[in-house]
C-alpha cells in the first residue's frame, strides 16, 4: 500500500503482484454537482465504444519492483581446449555457436505470443483515467458550468414590506402591507438557459477530449515500454553470445590461432552491447516515469508489461480518415457547441432591451375613514438611452470568432493527421522491408559467415561483425513496431495528445442573470 497526500489530493495505490490498481482518489471540495443530469454525463454514442474502461485484473503474486535485467556470463576455461590442436578449437566454436540467433519474424496478426503475468494496457488506462489531474480539473469545470446554468434560470425573489403614512396624525394614519415582484419578459430566462446549456455541452466535450488525450499518451508510452522490454530480452540474449565470443577470442590467441585484433574486436562488441543495454534500461525507466506522471500516481511502481507490438499493415485512406476524425472528434464537437452558444448569446442580447414589468400589490387600513385599502403599482423602464447596442455588436463578433475557431481546429486536426500519416507510412515501410527482406538477409548472411569461417575462408572478426549486424537489425525492427503502434494510437485517439497540458476552463458565469434583472 502506498499512500501520499499532495495539496488536498489523497492517493491510495495497492500493488498486487504485477498488476497495480489505483484506489480511491479523494479530491477535497470536489463532489458531483446536482445540476448535472445523468443524461448529460453519459458520453455520446459515437464515443462510448472508444471510451470503455476495463476493470483491471488483479494478480495474486507477490510485489514486483523495477529490476535491471542481468546479463548471464559464461567463462570457458582454457583447460577445456587443447591449445596445440586447432581441430579442437573448431569443435569448441561449434559448441559456442551451435545455431545462429533466430531473427524476429513478423507473425500474422493474432499469432503473436502474449507475455503473461504483467500489467496490460487496459490496467494502465484504468489507473490513468481515474487519477489524471487534468481529467479531475475538467470534471470540476463541468460542475461549474452546470451550476451557472442552474443559476441563470432562477426567477427573482419577491419583496414584501410594510408602508405607513400620516403616522404623526393620530386617527388619520394609514398602514399598508405589500408584495412586489418583477416579471421577466421576452423569455429571457429560457434564453439564458440555452446559452449556458451550450456552454455545459462544450465543457463535457472538452472533458471527453481530455480522456482521449490521457488514453493516447498512455498507449504511446505503453508500446514504447513494451518495445524496450523486448529489446532488453534481445540484448540479454546477445550479451551472452558476446561474452562467450570474447572468452573464445582470448583462448584462440593463447593457442596461437587468433590475433590481438580478434580480442580487441570482441571486447568492443561486448562493450557496445553493454552500453546498449544500459541505455535501453535508462530509456525504459524514463518512459515508466512518464507513465506514472500521466497516471497521476508518481509512486506507481514498475511492473513488467504484457501485450504485443503491431505487425499488421493496413492501407489507410488518409482523406477519408481526415473527414472521419473531424466529424467524430470531441474537440471539434466542442467548437461547434461554442458556435451554438454564440448564436444563443446573440438571440439573448437582442431581447435584452424589452423591459421587464414590476408590479406591487398592497393591502391595509385607513384609520381616518375606518375602511380597508388596496394599492396596485405597475412600472417598466423605458429603453430610451440604453438599447443594448454594444452587447449585440459583441455577440455578433463572437459568432464570427467561434466559427473561425472551429475552422482553425479543423485545420489543426488535418495538419496533425498529416504528421501522423508520415510516421505511420514510414513505420509500415520499415516493418514491411525488415520482415520481408532485411531480417531474412541478415539471417542468411550470418549463416554464410558461420560456414565460411568454419571453412577457413573468413576471419574471426567477420563473424563478429555479421552477428552485430544481425543484432542491430532486430533492434531496429522492434523500433519500427513501436513507431507504428504510436501512430495508430494517435489515430484511434482522434490525434489528441498532451495529457498534462493546461486545460480549457470555459465554464461561463452567472452574469446573464444579473443582466436580466438590471434592465440597464
Amino acid at each position: 500500500m502506498v499512500r501520499s497526500k499532495h495539496d488536498g489530493y489523497v492517493f491510495q495505490v495497492k500493488t498486487f503482484g504485477k498488476a497495480v490498481v489505483a484506489g480511491s482518489l479523494l479530491v477535497t471540495g470536489c463532489s458531483m454537482n446536482p445540476f448535472i443530469t445523468k443524461k448529460e454525463i453519459a458520453q455520446p454514442k459515437s464515443l462510448v465504444a472508444n471510451s470503455k474502461i476495463e476493470k483491471p485484473e488483479i494478480s495474486s503474486e507477490g510485489d514486483t519492483e523495477f529490476k535491471s535485467i542481468s546479463t548471464a556470463s559464461h567463462n570457458t576455461s582454457a583447460s577445456d581446449i587443447e591449445k596445440t590442436e586447432s581441430v579442437k578449437l573448431v569443435d569448441a566454436e561449434e559448441q559456442l555457436y551451435p545455431t545462429p540467433l533466430e531473427p524476429i519474424q513478423a507473425p500474422a496478426a493474432g499469432d503473436q505470443p502474449v507475455l503473461t503475468g504483467g500489467m496490460s494496457l487496459q490496467d494502465l488506462e484504468s489507473i490513468a483515467l481515474a487519477n489524471n489531474p487534468a481529467i479531475q480539473e475538467l470534471a470540476a469545470t463541468t460542475q461549474k458550468a452546470a451550476g451557472y446554468r442552474e443559476q441563470v434560470t432562477t426567477r427573482p425573489n419577491p419583496t414584501v414590506g410594510y408602508q405607513g403614512q400620516q403616522l404623526a396624525d393620530r386617527g388619520t394614519d394609514q398602514h399598508l402591507a405589500f408584495i412586489e415582484r418583477e416579471f421577466v419578459t421576452a423569455n429571457k430566462l429560457e434564453l439564458n438557459n440555452r446559452v449556458l446549456n451550450a456552454t455545459l455541452s462544450a465543457q463535457l466535450q472538452e472533458l471527453e477530449s481530455q480522456r482521449f488525450r490521457v488514453r493516447t499518451d498512455i498507449q504511446i508510452r505503453f508500446y514504447q515500454a513494451l518495445a524496450l522490454q523486448k529489446q532488453l530480452d534481445l540484448i540479454a540474449e546477445f550479451s551472452q553470445v558476446a561474452e562467450k565470443g570474447l572468452d573464445f577470442a582470448i583462448q584462440r590467441r593463447e593457442a596461437g590461432e587468433g590475433t590481438r585484433v580478434d580480442v580487441l574486436q570482441s571486447k568492443i562488441l561486448k562493450s557496445e552491447v553493454h552500453l546498449t543495454q544500459r541505455q535501453t534500461r535508462a530509456k525504459l525507466a524514463a518512459v515508466w516515469r512518464e507513465i506514472a506522471a500521466i497516471s497521476g500516481i508518481p509512486e506507481l511502481e514498475y511492473t513488467k508489461l504484457e501485450g504485443t507490438l503491431p505487425t499488421k499493415i493496413d492501407v489507410v485512406d488518409w482523406e477519408g480518415l481526415a473527414t472521419h476524425i473531424v466529424t467524430s472528434s470531441p474537440e471539434y464537437a466542442a467548437a461547434h457547441d461554442r458556435i451554438s452558444r454564440a448564436f444563443a448569446g446573440l438571440e439573448r442580447q437582442e431581447v435584452q432591451p424589452i423591459p421587464n414589468m414590476t408590479a406591487l400589490l398592497g393591502a391595509g387600513v385607513d384609520y381616518g375613514t375606518n375602511s380597508g385599502m388596496l394599492n396596485l403599482q405597475v412600472g417598466v423602464p423605458l429603453p430610451i438611452s440604453n438599447k443594448n447596442q454594444g452587447n449585440i455588436s459583441a455577440a455578433q463578433a463572437e459568432i464570427c470568432r467561434a466559427q473561425m475557431e472551429a475552422l482553425r481546429i479543423k485545420n489543426a486536426i488535418e495538419e496533425r493527421l498529416a504528421v501522423v500519416s508520415r510516421e505511420y507510412d514510414t513505420a509500415t515501410a520499415a516493418i514491411d522491408l525488415y520482415s520481408t527482406n532485411i531480417l531474412p538477409s541478415a539471417k542468411e548472411s550470418l549463416d554464410i559467415a558461420n560456414q565460411a569461417y568454419q571453412a577457413g575462408e573468413v576471419g574471426f572478426v567477420q563473424i563478429l561483425l555479421a552477428r552485430k549486424t544481425f543484432f542491430d537489425t532486430n533492434l531496429k525492427f522492434v523500433d519500427a513496431q513501436s513507431q507504428l503502434a504510436a501512430a495508430q494510437s494517435k489515430i484511434d485517439g482522434f490525434l489528441l495528445t498532451g495529457a498534462l497540458k493546461s486545460v480549457r476552463d470555459d465554464s461561463g458565469d452567472a452574469s446573464l442573470r444579473d443582466q436580466t434583472f438590471s434592465q440597464q
